[in-house]
């Protein structure tokens, strides 16, 4: 019973050499999932948009605790302005990494 006839994924582990790399083509015909050396991965814009966000959760936020002005809701600036910058941060760090 080949992989083909199952509909599904089979483990074959005579496919596979000592140092765990596939010895031949997949039974199906496809040709498996890209190697991840294989990827186009340049620094391009989603690069920069990340460097610009590290700049502002890094270099403005702090800067913009500082110049906060004390009477006006000190604790909102210690608490928010470092949180909404690291949040976005974190989303732009995602969405920059994981590409179709």
């Amino acid at each position: 019973m080949s992989s083909s006839d199952d509909g599904g994924y089979v483990h074959d582990p005579s496919a596979f050499d000592a140092d765990g790399e596939r010895t031949g083509s997949p039974d199906d015909g496809s040709d498996g999932p890209a190697h991840p050396a294989t990827a186009d991965r340049e620094f391009d814009w989603r690069g920069w948009t990340v460097v610009g966000m590290i700049v502002v959760a890094f270099i403005i936020a702090p800067g913009a605790i500082l110049v906060w002005p004390p009477d006006v809701a000190y604790r909102f600036a210690l608490l928010s302005l470092p949180l909404f910058p690291a949040f976005f941060l974190a989303v732009t760090a995602v969405w920059a990494t994981t590409r179709p």
